[in-house]
């Protein structure tokens, strides 16, 4: 692309480099001399992240012209992600009660807030709860590609500095569901 030696350069003035991802959008990955601050995603916003990657690509997107509801992405998340584990996210003491799945659905609307201002999804007109989600989303499905391993892939990020781990939260969700019995259904 001839605009993208430009762009390099200008944002080489902040101590970040220009980033294009073989899915076909930019980010940029701050230096540690960076001038531009950074943000630090929660586990749920990168939960719903993914969660906006898988929705991006499922033939639900043909089907509703690429329009989804919030009550639709709260739905794939309960689908897609332990219950007891995302409510623990918004409470550790939590007992499972509708107060608790009420307060999981006002962080996720939060979450997905937080992505709308990163770019990641568009609320259509002044109805915040349809949106399209844009290309952008695949920031969160770059990590892992096919065939590569979830761990290596993991301590690349961390390695590159476009992922940081923190404390006792390093855990993949595929450890989890291998210590889990199997509840017997098969997909």
């Amino acid at each position: 692309m001839d605009f993208q030696d430009y762009l390099e350069e200008f944002y080489a003035r902040y101590n970040v480099e220009l980033i294009r991802a073989p899915e076909g959008f930019f980010y940029l990955r701050p230096r540690s001399t960076t001038l531009i601050s950074r943000s630090v995603l929660s586990e749920l916003d990168m939960m719903v992240g993914k969660i906006l990657c898988y929705l991006y690509l499922s033939p639900e997107r043909l089907a509703n012209e690429g329009i989804f509801t919030q009550q639709e992405l709260y739905d794939e998340l309960l689908t897609l992600a332990d219950e007891s584990r995302l409510l623990k996210l918004v409470n550790n003491r939590s007992t499972g009660s509708d107060l608790d799945r009420q307060k999981l659905q006002e962080k996720m609307r939060a979450s997905l807030n937080r992505l709308r201002r990163l770019g990641m999804v568009w609320f259509m007109g002044h109805d915040s709860s349809k949106f399209r989600i844009t290309e952008s989303v695949f920031r969160f499905g770059a990590d892992v590609r096919a065939g590569d391993d979830p761990r290596e892939a993991q301590r690349r990020l961390i390695r590159d500095g476009e992922a940081m781990a923190l404390e006792n939260h390093l855990q993949l969700n595929d450890e989890n569901e291998e210590n889990q019995p199997d509840s017997g259904e098969e997909e």
